[in-house]
């Protein structure tokens, strides 16, 4: 229980240490006019109250992810533990808080705008359609899954289940910010903090009482665990299944919502940076949880390999065994609730990313569905996709979109003068990290299988190379920093 405590108290001290020194580097600034004050719309500009906005980006960037995630990196061993707190602390956190705070300073703009802004045309215009790509696998993905779970429930209905998601989603995606959205994700966010809450409330009581023996962090665990190593490589695949509770770049779509309705800046430090703490704490949870719950690692691996388990029916018998009753319809809260309220965001996002790159205001309704209609057909026509192969999309492109946005707040810290190095660091490791993977993975999971001796040296040589690219090119190339503040 010592490595569970320890994790968690490191997490809860990052926030009230870590987010006040990343937050005097960025400068945070409360008599700077935010977007929601300037140029308030009353559909995606509306000033919300900062304890809803909490809750919102909370419920935005977390859902399933933290959960699901931790529980296949937990796999691994508890090296897990290890990569979600350093990653949640050092990277998510910083990640988050970036993206959020830039997207204040100008406009509420997109993450594609903002990259491109202090990165170059190249990179705006990949950012471009690698975010519009994402955030409708994100979409889709978060169809298929609560409509495969509702039809289990329910005895059958798979393609009402689509349309009847479809239907919420367009809505949602649709209506101003606060009607909706800003009216239901608290409750759903609080509900999922209660569930985290109770799984961890019981690993620490049965800690104390003797009903749970939890495993700790030693030496001999510090190696990969997994039954199939071979296809489960531990560098980089871990770093990939665990991102959301550690890093993961779909934040940085769903921070700009955020931006355009927060009244000062000051806000950022728990919206974003807090967020990001919240969600890492709730992949602790699971991830200890998991391991814990079936006796070790190896007991969580046979779960999966042997026994033909996912991740869904493990939080279902997680919450039934421990919490009974109570257990039982937070479980179907989780999985299929959470899901859906990331979901209808990552579209509400895919418009607005779009809607900024064509400069294309979104003030009224039939100006929204110029967008979203065709946003809608394509998610629909990839719905009929296997879950598998939007899946591994999903995975290959988040953390490749978040070491993007790590450069791009290192640009914009090193062109106006300030401290990038925590940015820049976390930036060349996921370079390093995200090359590695490509080259590395299984084939099924998007990489090209080749032997630890190539991928990692190539790897390590374009994280350097990246790292040095990025003091020549903000060296030849000063941006003007005329930001968007009054």
């Amino acid at each position: 229980m010592i490595t569970f405590l320890v994790s968690l108290a490191a997490l809860i001290t990052a926030y009230f240490v870590y987010s006040k020194v990343v937050e005097r580097i960025f400068r945070s600034d409360d008599s700077v006019k935010t977007p929601a004050l300037r140029i308030a719309d009353g559909v995606d500009y509306v000033p919300l109250p900062g304890w809803k906005i909490f809750l919102i980006q909370f419920l935005n960037i977390a859902g399933l992810g933290p959960i699901f995630g931790a529980i296949l990196g937990a796999m691994y061993g508890p090296m897990s533990y290890l990569w979600i707190v350093i990653g949640c602390i050092f990277f998510g956190a910083v990640h988050d808080y970036f993206s959020g705070m830039l997207s204040i300073r100008n406009d509420g703009s997109s993450i594609p705008e903002l990259t491109g802004r202090y990165m170059g045309v190249f990179f705006k215009n990949f950012m471009r359609i690698l975010t519009i790509l994402l955030l409708v696998f994100v979409g889709v993905a978060f169809v298929n899954g609560p409509a495969g779970l509702l039809e289990t429930l329910t005895g059958g209905g798979l393609r009402y289940w689509l349309y009847g998601i479809f239907a919420y989603y367009i809505l949602a995606t649709l209506l101003p910010i606060n009607k909706i959205i800003g009216k239901i994700y608290p409750v759903f966010g609080i509900a999922l903090l209660f569930m985290a809450v109770m799984v961890g409330g019981y690993l620490i009581f049965g800690g104390i009482t003797g009903k749970a023996h939890l495993n700790e962090l030693t030496l001999s665990g510090l190696k990969n665990l997994h039954d199939s190593p071979g296809q489960n490589i531990l560098f980089p695949m871990l770093f990939i299944v665990i991102s959301c509770g550690a890093i993961s770049g779909f934040h940085s779509t769903q921070s700009p919502m955020m931006a355009r309705c927060m009244t000062k800046e000051s806000q950022g430090r728990p919206v974003f940076f807090g967020a990001m703490i919240a969600e890492g704490i709730v992949a602790l949870i699971w991830a200890t949880a998991a391991i814990n719950f079936f006796g070790d690692t190896h007991g969580l691996n046979d779960t999966f390999i042997q026994h033909g388990k996912n991740p869904a029916w493990i939080v279902n018998e997680i919450c039934q065994t421990w919490l009974g009753k109570v257990g039982a319809v937070i479980a179907i809260l989780g999985v299929v609730a959470c899901p859906i309220t990331t979901g209808d965001t990552a579209f509400r996002s895919a418009r607005l990313t779009i809607a900024d790159m064509l400069r294309f205001k979104q003030n009224n309704i039939s100006k929204r569905l110029i967008i979203s209609i065709p946003i809608f057909i394509v998610g629909f026509i990839l719905s009929q996709l296997d879950f598998s192969t939007i899946w591994k999309f999903v995975g290959i492109s988040n953390q490749l979109l978040a070491c993007i946005v790590l450069w791009t707040g290192a640009s914009y810290q090193k062109q106006k003068g300030g401290i990038h190095w925590i940015l820049t660091i976390p930036a060349t490791i996921m370079t390093v990290i995200c090359v590695s993977y490509f080259l590395m993975a299984p084939v099924s999971n998007g990489g090209l299988f080749l032997p630890l001796q190539i991928g990692l040296p190539a790897g390590l040589f374009v994280g350097l190379a990246s790292f040095s690219a990025f003091f020549f090119f903000n060296r030849k190339n000063k941006i003007l920093l005329s930001e968007s503040v009054t």
